[in-house]
C-alpha cells in the first residue's frame, strides 16, 4: 500500500452552516463529476490522495482555506452528494467523523455484497490504515475522522485525522491503493510531519520483532527517525496574506477575468456570457478540475474563488456561488446529451490561465485585490457564519478505539 502524504493544520472551532454545507455538496459532486468524465474514478482518488490537493479542494468549496474543519466538511460533502449516485459515477465514501468512523467496516461489507468484492477484506483495510496511522506511528496524534473512498474496481484512498492536544494541531493522512505492499513492511512512502523528534514506526520493514504484533500493538517498538518528505504545513494565521499565496499564478487568474480583451475570450470558451467575477471563480475551479499535482503549493490562492465562511480572504459570494455551479453543472448535464463544448471550455479556461501566467507572468497586487473582493461583497451578497447564530466551538475529541485500537 502506499501513503500519499499528510498535511498539518491547525486546530479551528466552529460549523459549517446549511447555506454552505448544501453548496458545497453541490460543488463537490460536480467538480468530482468533471474529474470522473474527464480522466476516470481513479484520478480522482489519485487526487484525493495529494494533501495539496485536497486543500485546494477544499479552499475553492468556501471553507476556511487552512484550519482542521476542511477534512470534515469535504469529506462529508463528498459523502453526501457522491453516495446517491454511486451507480452513476461509480464511488462511494464510506465512514466520516466520531461514530460515522465506527460505521466504515459495515459499510463496506454491504459494498461487497452489493458489488461482488470482497466487502471483508476492505474493512480489514480499513481497519488496518487507521490502526498504522493511529498506533503504529506513534507521532502524537489520536485518530477522530476516517474516511474511506472506493470505486467500483475496488481501488480506494482513506483520507483521515488525528489531533494533537498538547500543541492544538490536527494531522490529515492521506492513503492510495495505488499498488500493493505488504502493511507490515513500509506501507508508506514517507512518514511526514513537522519534526518532533524520534518517532516510534511499528510497521518500518527493520522492526521485525513487531511485524507479527500489529493487531494489538504492542511488543517491542523500534525507535527510527524518519525524514521530511512531502508535507502541508498550514499555518497558525487564520487570515489569508501575500505570502501565502503565487501571486504570478493569481495574477493570471485575476487577468483573465478582470481585462476587457481576456474576459471575453475566457467567456467565449465556456459558450457562456459571464461577468469578471463569475470566471475567476471558475478559473479557478478549472485548475483544481485540470491542473497538475505543481500547481497546489499554495492552496489559499483557490480561496479567492468563494472566500471563506469566517470571511477570509472574504466572505463567500452567494452569487457568484450560484452562478458557478449552475455553470458546472449545465456543462455536465450537456455532456451527458453528447455536447461536450462546455466541458471541454473549462479545460480551455485553465490552459488559457497557464499560457497568461507564462507569457506576461503578472503579478497580483494582494491587497488591491483583497480590497476590492471586501468592497464588492455586499453587492454579490457575501456572507459569513456569523451572519447568523451563534458560532459553535469545539471539535469532536472522542477517540474510536474499536476501529483505531
Amino acid at each position: 500500500m502506499k501513503r500519499s502524504g499528510t498535511a498539518d493544520l491547525p486546530l479551528h472551532g466552529g460549523h459549517v452552516p446549511p447555506w454552505l454545507a448544501n453548496r458545497m455538496t453541490e460543488l463537490g459532486a460536480a467538480m468530482a463529476e468533471s474529474i470522473v468524465l474527464e480522466y476516470g474514478a481513479s484520478e480522482f482518488l489519485t487526487r484525493l490522495s495529494d494533501p495539496f490537493w485536497f486543500q485546494a479542494f477544499g479552499a475553492v468549496m468556501g471553507m476556511d482555506w487552512h484550519s482542521s474543519g476542511i477534512t470534515t466538511s469535504v469529506m462529508g460533502a463528498l459523502k453526501r452528494g457522491l453516495n446517491p449516485r454511486f451507480d452513476e459515477l461509480g464511488l462511494m465514501v464510506c465512514g466520516g467523523r466520531g461514530k460515522h468512523s465506527l460505521r466504515t467496516p459495515d459499510e463496506l461489507r454491504n459494498f461487497g455484497m452489493n458489488t461482488g468484492l470482497d466487502g471483508d477484506a476492505l474493512a480489514r483495510t480499513s481497519r488496518l490504515t487507521a490502526r498504522i496511522d493511529n498506533n503504529a506511528i506513534a507521532d502524537g496524534f489520536q485518530l477522530y475522522l476516517h474516511s474511506f473512498v472506493i470505486a467500483k474496481s475496488g481501488e480506494w484512498a482513506v483520507v483521515q485525522q488525528g489531533m494533537n492536544e498538547e500543541n492544538r494541531s490536527a494531522r490529515r493522512y492521506h492513503w492510495h491503493s495505488s499498488s500493493v505492499r505488504d502493511f507490515v513492511s513500509d506501507p508508506h512512502t514517507a512518514i511526514l510531519g513537522i519534526p518532533q523528534g524520534e518517532i516510534l514506526n511499528l510497521v518500518d520493514a527493520r522492526a521485525a520483532k513487531a511485524q507479527h504484533a500489529l493487531l494489538t500493538i504492542a511488543k517491542e517498538p523500534v525507535e527510527v527517525s524518519l525524514h521530511v518528505v512531502r508535507n502541508l504545513t498550514m499555518p497558525a494565521h487564520h487570515d489569508v496574506r501575500a505570502k501565502d499565496i503565487d501571486l504570478k499564478r493569481l495574477g493570471a487568474v485575476l487577468a483573465v477575468a478582470h481585462e476587457q480583451e481576456l474576459r471575453d475570450f475566457a467567456s467565449f470558451l465556456l459558450v457562456e456570457g459571464l461577468g469578471p467575477r463569475t470566471l475567476q471563480s471558475l478559473a479557478l475551479i478549472a485548475e483544481v478540475v485540470h491542473g497538475a499535482p505543481s500547481r497546489f503549493a499554495d492552496p489559499a490562492r483557490f480561496s479567492f474563488a468563494h472566500g471563506g465562511k469566517d470571511g477570509h480572504p472574504f466572505p463567500v459570494p452567494f452569487k457568484t456561488y450560484d452562478e458557478s455551479l449552475a455553470v458546472l453543472r449545465r456543462s455536465l448535464e450537456a455532456a451527458h446529451l453528447g455536447h461536450t463544448e462546455k466541458l471541454q471550455g473549462f479545460k480551455r479556461l485553465d490552459h488559457l490561465t497557464r499560457a497568461v501566467e507564462d507569457q506576461r507572468q503578472p503579478l497580483a497586487d494582494f491587497d488591491a485585490a483583497l480590497a476590492h473582493e471586501r468592497r464588492i461583497s455586499a453587492s454579490i451578497d457575501g456572507r459569513t457564519v456569523f451572519d447568523h447564530g451563534h458560532r459553535t466551538i469545539g471539535t469532536d475529541k472522542t477517540l474510536q478505539r474499536s476501529l483505531f485500537e
